[in-house]
């Protein structure tokens, strides 16, 4: 049986939750919020922060037989009219469990089918320069670095990560 992939549910919220903390806290440096922050919000402040509007959504995926998700992926469309355009990938993790299975890929490549079908035409994301599985899948999905953030994020006193920042056109050229 294949992996299920679709948005989550508002009374999916704490599976949501779970995941999206267990993501901060195993890996600090790849993402701009932190475990704290967000561990201080409860299952009712995750919901309401929710996407019900598409194109946005955050997107999970989970293995036959697995009740958990065991990844997760955020969607976010530009809503300004000079800028709506553009689309935010955020918040991918894989679980460790789950990983080297092509669960990331069949996950991000579903994230792109719902950009290009709303009509995007520009999808943006970061990813930390030291995420070397991270980095190769977004460029075997045609991603491509445009920049580079030194020092993005900062998660103490003289430790910082860079951040490589990369773009897929959508328009199909």
């Amino acid at each position: 049986m294949s992996p299920i992939i679709r948005a989550f549910t508002l009374a999916e919220a704490a599976a949501f939750r779970e995941i999206r903390l267990e993501a901060l806290r195993l890996h600090p440096d790849a993402f701009g919020a932190t475990f704290e922050e967000e561990a201080s919000r409860d299952v009712a402040c995750f919901a309401a922060g929710m996407p019900q509007d598409p194109p946005d959504a955050i997107l999970g995926a989970w293995l036959p037989g697995e009740a958990a998700p065991q990844a997760m992926a955020g969607l976010h469309a530009e809503p300004r009219r000079k800028l709506a355009h553009k689309g935010q990938v955020w918040g991918v993790y894989v679980r460790r469990v789950a990983r080297s299975q092509g669960l990331g890929r069949l996950l991000l490549e579903r994230t792109i089918a719902v950009a290009r079908d709303a009509g995007l035409e520009t999808l943006r994301l970061t990813v930390s320069a030291e995420a070397v599985a991270a980095h190769a899948l977004y460029v075997a999905l045609g991603f491509r670095a445009y920049g580079t953030d030194p020092r993005g994020l900062k998660l103490g006193p003289g430790q910082y990560v860079d951040e490589v920042l990369m773009a897929l056109d959508l328009r199909g050229v």
